[in-house]
């Protein structure tokens, strides 16, 4: 009896879903009306991205790939947004449809080069086999030869959170009395 799926039927499945994720991210953070629900296309987006980098067989890149981009750019930008109070800020206009057509037909033109370009370049073979322990040695290598680089790093990102948080406090403490005095 034939197997209902095969290794190669789902890992072509798992790409397109992969693929999928990245295009409907894409549509919803350039679509999205209002800037948080662009933010969640953007990290869906980004989870997608991760998704083709683990499916190529690089699972630290793909790790990095969530923890930057889809975890710490998109938080960054909802504190953001929560710490400027947009309570008066618009939601985004809609596009024109003929400027909607010019992009369109613009991104098909880009794809189209670029899908020649990589059609005709002749591309160097891949290596036989990746050093397995490559992740091993990164982690090694942070906390022995880069330690002062990586304690110093973690330094600036808490004296960074410590000063937004002290920036947002005394933001919020004066205009606190003026709205409660004009109402």
């Amino acid at each position: 009896m034939m197997p209902l799926f095969t290794v190669e039927g789902l890992a072509g499945l798992l790409f397109f879903v992969f693929v999928l994720l990245i295009i409907l991210g894409a549509l919803a953070a350039t679509h999205a009306a209002d800037l948080i629900r662009a933010v969640s296309g953007l990290a869906l987006c980004m989870v997608g991205v991760a998704g083709i980098y683990y499916f190529l067989g690089s699972p630290f890149l793909s790790l990095m790939q969530i923890l930057i981009y889809a975890g710490a750019i998109c938080i960054a930008i909802v504190f953001a947004v929560m710490l400027a109070e947009p309570q008066g800020v618009r939601k985004f206009r809609r596009r024109h449809p003929i400027a909607g057509a010019g992009g369109l037909v613009a991104s098909a033109l880009l794809t189209w080069g670029l899908a020649s370009l990589a059609l005709k370049t002749a591309w160097p073979q891949a290596p036989e086999q990746i050093n397995p322990g490559a992740l091993e040695d990164v982690g090694r290598a942070m906390v022995t030869t880069f330690l002062v680089s990586f304690e110093l790093i973690s330094l600036v990102l808490m004296i960074v959170i410590v000063g937004a948080l002290v920036l947002a406090r005394q933001g919020r403490s004066r205009a606190g009395p003026e709205k409660s005095s004009n109402s």
